[in-house]
């Protein structure tokens, strides 16, 4: 849901002030309706997107794309990031994290983890999504092949 959530959420960053419902993003994004209708509920209710009701109604990014973290997303749609139940940001618990060798050692990589996702903004990640796609290897290769055989045969 997070990938989604951050192709939603970058889709709604490309024109300032947009208004866009379910099936506005399902077609833009290649999103169902119901996965991308869910995804924005999650986002209004986190204060990421504004509701707007009405006919015209829909969803809207009301702050900008550089001053929202990935961390941001990934915590509203999956909740705080701990790649153990010992760290800090746990809600789980450990039924060996008295006598476990590793207890307090994974703290330092969810802390390098979080400030990783906190330092990526929507921004960022929205960059790359305006480059053309290369073909792919395989008929890269075969157009290659063709072009080599098309000089043999002239020369």
């Amino acid at each position: 849901m997070t990938d989604y959530g951050v192709v939603i959420m970058s889709e709604m960053g490309h024109i300032e002030g947009r208004v866009m419902n379910a099936p506005d993003l399902s077609l833009y994004t290649g999103l169902k309706v119901p996965t991308a209708a869910k995804i924005l509920r999650l986002l209004a209710k986190s204060g990421l997107l504004t509701s707007i009701r009405g006919a015209h109604g829909g969803y809207r990014l009301d702050r900008s794309p550089n001053d929202i973290s990935i961390a941001e997303i990934v915590r509203v749609l999956e909740g705080p990031v701990a790649v153990t139940s010992c760290v800090d940001d746990s809600h789980e618990d450990c039924s060996v994290e008295q006598c476990c060798p590793m207890r307090g050692g994974w703290e330092t990589i969810n802390r390098a983890i979080n400030t990783a996702l906190e330092e990526v903004t929507l921004a960022d990640m929205s960059h790359g999504t305006s480059k053309p796609v290369p073909a792919p290897l395989s008929k890269r290769a075969n157009s290659k092949t063709a072009s080599n055989a098309s000089l043999s045969v002239t020369e």
